[in-house]
């Protein structure tokens, strides 16, 4: 790469010309957070009356609902749509850290780079290999970013707790879904990465800049390999979705 190519022209500088205002919410605001790619588990459990609607986050695609999860033992989460793609993610994530908010946890899914992987096999985020340009507004150019170990930690002991299988991972996350080449995925194999998805980097990323701690579980979606891609109706496993949330739930509660 060009070494005047503007993505590499990191500035530490904290303060920008728009910083990120929080969103109004109509209750105190909770201690933890979590965040979800999947909008049928939420719109299910407000439904259900189990999520209450406390506010939201709006873009130019609408409003992002942001709801209080209460626990059997009287604490509250904020649970919310974590967006799509690097850039919307990380501007909802810098606009709830501005709440004061500083546990947080994501669960959505991902493409798998090994069809032996079954579809719903929990993948544990340990870090990213950087193929988009969203994180380089916020650390150094580099290869990959790391998620923090404390999430790590929580969520191996939430599975192990549940007694399910999971297993530890990094991600190649890219901004391009249509561009996930033959050659490109063989390099993120030499890189370690067992699964591809959009957002990991950036809220990592964001969550190293501004100091809170975040972590990612994925679910093993669809089959990203040469010789076909598979769907596997990733999208459709109700069961499998609304479990990755209550193991993010359960996560998220053991951050310190």
């Amino acid at each position: 790469m060009d070494a005047s190519s503007p993505i590499l022209e990191y500035d530490p500088t904290p303060e920008a010309i728009l910083m990120p205002r929080p969103p109004r919410l109509s209750v105190e605001t909770p201690q933890y957070c979590v965040l979800t790619f999947f909008k049928d588990v939420l719109a299910e459990l407000a439904d259900t009356g189990r999520l209450e609607p406390v506010g939201a986050q709006n873009s130019e695609i609408g409003p992002h609902p942001l709801y209080r999860l209460m626990t059997e033992d009287g604490r509250a989460i904020l649970v919310g749509h974590a967006g799509l793609g690097g850039p919307l993610s990380a501007g909802l994530l810098e606009e709830l850290i501005a709440l004061g908010i500083r546990r947080f946890m994501v669960c959505g899914g991902c493409g798998v780079l090994d069809a032996s992987r079954a579809v719903g096999h929990p993948v544990i985020l340990t870090g990213a290999v950087r193929d988009e340009g969203t994180s380089y507004h916020y650390l150094p150019p580099s290869r990959e970013v790391a998620a923090h170990p404390q999430a790590v930690a929580a969520l191996e002991a939430a599975c192990r707790d549940r007694g399910i299988e999971y297993s530890l991972g990094k991600s190649w996350c890219t901004d391009a879904i249509y561009r996930e080449t033959r050659e490109r995925r063989e390099r993120r194999l030499q890189d370690g990465c067992v699964v591809v998805e959009m957002e990991s980097a950036a809220l990592f990323a964001v969550a190293r800049f501004r100091g809170i701690v975040l972590g990612e579980v994925v679910y093993s979606g669809d089959v990203v390999v040469p010789e076909a891609w598979d769907g596997r109706e990733w999208v459709s496993r109700k069961d499998i979705r609304s479990f990755m949330f209550w193991l993010a739930v359960d996560a998220c509660l053991r951050l310190n």
